[in-house]
């Protein structure tokens, strides 16, 4: 299957070199269930827990949710360190024998100028950063969660502009594997109380899932149970088709008790960690439940978003 992937990918190179179209997305269901995920040690969280040993918190942060691997954010928009800055990461990750959890978040009007606006001035620019992220990745394996938000929330997005992201989005995924033959690419679905199965899968079909990607992944930042989201992904599978050798990815990270009572998204206060990170679920629709947004930074409403809160996380880990 490695020999398939690696002329697939050789393959898909040659043809994004010539500018026309992709190669037939990557291989599903290869992502085992030992699969060990890395946990990054220069982590906000484990930066606090190293930084602060006195601290009354530190504890019960450093056993419930410092422990725990977390995925890696890139956000800040680097083009000119993106393949170094992924680099370290993978190489660490695979020295240790585990896979890293990366989402490439620099999508051009990503969040729809909310509380995380930010990303590439333009398509074009994003389309380079994202070879750049491809080409830090390596040979060996690891998970990318392709843009939170960019198919779900695109009410700020005219036509073109819709269009054109779609294409980007396509595009970063065939890059993605044509520098990482291991790595798999998952798009993004929302979660359960957004958009309808039938909606969200429409999309993803247009952001070329179906030719590109691995599969889907969501509750990304949100706090729907799991259950739920099991169900949700499982019927936008089901309306991409049987065939499409597509799975999903849950994340797991605060959905412990549930939303808010009030459906509140931003920094809603109440809310615990869900089960931990692991690729044994039991099902073979659901690779794996992953802590994507690191538990204890912020939304953007009781601080910057993506800042650290340590009073955050201890009442999410209690």
């Amino acid at each position: 299957m490695r020999l398939i992937r690696a002329l697939a990918a050789a393959a898909l190179a040659t043809t994004l070199l010539a500018g026309a179209g992709h190669a037939p997305r990557a291989a599903a269901g290869e992502l085992p269930s030992a699969t060990a995920f890395f946990n990054h040690p220069d982590s906000l969280v484990n930066k606090w827990v190293a930084a602060n040993p006195n601290d009354s918190r530190r504890a019960r942060i450093a056993s419930r949710i410092a422990s725990q691997p977390q995925a890696v954010w890139f956000s800040r928009y680097t083009p000119g360190t993106v393949t170094e800055d992924v680099r370290k990461i993978t190489s660490a990750a695979s020295a240790k024998g585990q896979v890293p959890v990366l989402v490439a978040y620099q999508l051009p009007n990503r969040d729809c100028g909310g509380a995380s606006a930010g990303g590439a001035p333009d398509l074009a620019s994003y389309d380079a950063w994202v070879r750049g992220f491809a080409a830090g990745l390596g040979s060996g394996p690891s998970v990318v969660i392709l843009e939170p938000d960019s198919i779900a929330l695109i009410s700020c997005l005219s036509p073109a502009e819709l269009s054109g992201r779609y294409a980007s989005l396509a595009r970063a995924s065939a890059a993605i594997h044509a520098a990482a033959p291991q790595a798999r690419v998952y798009f993004d679905a929302g979660h359960s109380s957004w958009n309808s199965p039938a909606v969200q899968a429409s999309r993803l079909r247009s952001a070329g899932v179906l030719s590109s990607g691995d599969g889907i992944y969501s509750n990304v930042s949100n706090y729907r149970r799991t259950a739920d989201e099991v169900a949700f992904a499982k019927a936008v599978l089901a309306q991409l088709g049987s065939s499409s050798g597509l799975t999903a990815v849950i994340d797991t990270s605060r959905n412990g008790n549930g939303p808010a009572p009030d459906n509140a998204w931003c920094d809603p206060r109440g809310r615990k960690v869900g089960e931990n990170p692991t690729a044994t679920t039991g099902d073979a629709a659901i690779d794996a439940y992953l802590w994507v947004k690191p538990p204890g930074e912020l939304d953007g409403c009781a601080g910057a978003a993506g800042a650290f809160s340590p009073d955050y996380a201890y009442e999410m880990a209690g």
